[in-house]
């Protein structure tokens, strides 16, 4: 059943569930009506709700009636992408501060790899950008993570159009091995970077998809570090839904 599935994604769609039905219910609705209506255990329900508080989506009133709280209304004003962006940042600067890491996010966007956001810290400095990130899909854990949601062709014309160069001696060049990696690459899998794209780094990245859009949050790690690189990994996924959230509103 589909309720076993806790995947970012998937808790993030029935969070929006959640507010729909809140939505509809102008003058509020407990946890169990809300769990009805959406056809979620009423235990899995009062944790997304008590996420969708914390974040301020809802509000739960004395009587414990939930209704739409102030930062829907705040994200319907003209200044949205400016608010909803303020909120990813601060979205990863607690992912920055929780893993001790530099934490990037990125979309593939009119046929590139698109850096938004990056948060870095003095103890926590991000991977020089020596190369452009967006003739460095082939190598970096950010391009090959946005690659793998593509379809094949999309995969093929973007190496086309940025052909694979050599880096480091870690860097694979050879398109049709890159390729046969992203299509066997499973998409709810970290993507990782092992000293691909600079010498002294590593990174890791997890696939968020909000609606059509292709993204993913990454973070680096100098390669002293790379011993805390798989348990960063599951953290960064178990925390992508905030992040998809603020987005996705």
């Amino acid at each position: 059943m589909a309720a076993h599935n806790h995947s970012p994604r998937s808790s993030v769609e029935r969070a929006l569930r959640l507010l729909e039905a809140v939505d509809r219910r102008g003058f509020g609705a407990s946890a169990s009506e809300l769990a009805e209506e959406v056809q979620l255990s009423v235990e899995h329900a009062r944790r997304l709700l008590r996420s969708l508080v914390r974040e301020g989506y809802l509000e739960r009133l004395d009587d414990g009636a939930y209704v739409l709280g102030g930062a829907l209304a705040m994200l319907g004003q003209a200044n949205r992408e400016q608010l909803v962006q303020s909120r990813l940042v601060a979205k990863l600067a607690s992912l920055r501060d929780e893993l001790g890491a530099a934490v990037y996010f990125s979309r593939y966007a009119d046929g590139e790899v698109s850096v938004q956001a990056v948060v870095d810290g003095p103890m926590t400095p991000s991977v020089h950008e020596w190369v452009d990130f967006r003739a460095s899909g082939h190598a970096s854990a950010i391009g090959k993570c946005l690659l793998s949601q593509l379809d094949h062709d999309s995969r093929r014309d973007h190496l086309n159009r940025h052909p694979a160069a050599r880096f480091t001696s870690r860097t694979t060049v050879d398109t049709g091995v890159l390729l046969q990696r992203l299509d066997r690459h499973p998409v709810t899998m970290p993507m990782l970077d092992l000293q691909e794209y600079a010498i002294g780094t590593v990174c890791a990245a997890v696939a968020v998809t909000a609606g059509n859009a292709v993204g993913c949050l990454a973070f680096s790690l100098p390669v002293e570090e790379a011993y805390r690189l798989k348990e960063a990994a599951e953290t960064l996924q178990r925390k992508a839904a905030p992040v998809l959230l603020a987005l996705t509103v």
